[in-house]
């Protein structure tokens, strides 16, 4: 597309920083690219919300911007007398409690970390609220025992095939599904294959393919991201790419040369230092009089290149994540589920926002349209 990167690489960092936090929001871009196409194609409805809040005070041992997570969703989350709740991969069950309170009700919260476990059940006991945590792995055979018929699973960001063995347990043992998913991308295969038979032939008709690394667009949007965390992510992307540049001058061989991943706590204090970490890290030998400075600044050059130049990529982050969402609900409804698929924040609190809220039909009974198209209402 001629022209395009010639755009890009001129943005100030005022208009970098704008289009990052907002893609499809004055787009330079849509003179090449359909950006209206794919901003309609992610305008989901909110999910209605029921009016009753639970106290402040509640919020005791939870984040902040958890809390507010949990409020939004336990909003939008129908609870029957009659029907058994069951938190998915409940960490210390904070949902679970709020729902327990909120409600009167009992709740089975299962959690695999038996540290967990322990203190969500002192939590629970110190509250009054009535919590069973169970140690469990929800990826054991064993799982279903939990789950009844008419159980009402529910799990907030629940990561990749967590969230993705909750929907095929609950497809044959559920009568109701509240889900946030997350974190697409950790899951075991390294092809992505869809839930969902509509999905599945219409990726085989198309030709798509989706690798593992592939899924990991669709959760890198950071609005919510600390500047500070920000500042850090930054400069270590520089500094791989410093040492990049670095290496390849070194090994006299024009070809990216992968690095291990390692921790902001552990990131060495200076440039210098990190290149000499990965250099060791590669068993490579650097020169005794090394122009740090030169490849720290070539560091610097190729980010504020490359972020520009990723802007493309951004346009198709939520564009990914709502149609991985919505195998998800194709993969409900094809079981025989009535299915909602929507926000329950604003992407402020929290960019992995989409909630879907499913009802088991009664047998026989139709669960409406088959498709990825939109349903009247929700574009």
């Amino acid at each position: 597309m001629p022209g395009l990167a010639a755009m890009l690489r001129a943005l100030d960092e005022t208009a970098l920083t704008r289009l990052q936090d907002a893609p499809f929001e004055h787009s330079p871009l849509a003179a090449w690219l359909p950006v209206e196409e794919l901003a309609a194609l992610v305008d989901l409805p909110a999910i209605s919300a029921d009016s009753v809040e639970p106290p402040s005070a509640w919020s005791a041992h939870i984040g902040g911007r958890k809390w507010q997570q949990i409020v939004a969703f336990a909003a939008r989350m129908p609870v029957a007398a009659d029907r058994p709740l069951i938190e998915w991969c409940a960490g210390k069950g904070h949902l679970a409690r709020t729902l327990s309170r909120l409600h009167g009700c009992h709740v089975t919260a299962l959690e695999w970390q038996a540290s967990l476990c322990a203190a969500g059940r002192c939590l629970a006991e110190r509250q009054g609220a009535d919590v069973a945590l169970v140690g469990q792995d929800v990826m054991a055979g064993d799982a279903t025992r939990w789950l009844g018929g008419n159980g009402h699973l529910a799990a907030l960001h629940a990561c990749g095939d967590l969230h993705v063995r909750l929907i095929e347990l609950a497809a044959d043992h559920a009568g109701a599904v509240t889900l946030a998913p997350c974190c697409y991308h950790r899951t075991a295969a390294e092809r992505y294959r869809p839930l969902s038979r509509y999905a599945r032939r219409l990726t085989a008709e198309r030709g798509l393919a989706l690798a593992r690394d592939d899924l990991t667009l669709a959760v890198q949007e950071t609005v919510t991201a600390p500047r500070g965390d920000r500042r850090r992510r930054a400069r270590a992307n520089a500094w791989r790419l410093g040492f990049d540049a670095l290496q390849r001058e070194v090994r006299g061989i024009d070809a990216y040369l992968p690095v291990p991943s390692l921790a902001h706590g552990r990131l060495p204090e200076t440039f210098a230092g990190f290149c000499r970490w990965a250099a060791e890290q590669k068993g490579l030998a650097l020169p005794a009089r090394l122009d740090a400075a030169r490849f720290e600044r070539e560091g610097q050059r190729r980010l504020a290149e490359v972020e520009r130049l990723e802007l493309v990529r951004h346009l198709f982050r939520r564009p990914l994540e709502v149609w991985l969402a919505l195998d998800r609900r194709m993969r409900l409804e094809e079981a025989g589920f009535a299915v909602e698929l929507g926000t329950f924040c604003a992407r402020e609190l929290t960019p992995r926002n989409l909630l879907l809220r499913a009802e088991a039909e009664p047998r026989g009974k139709s669960v409406g349209r088959r498709g990825f198209a939109p349903r009247p209402g929700q574009r």
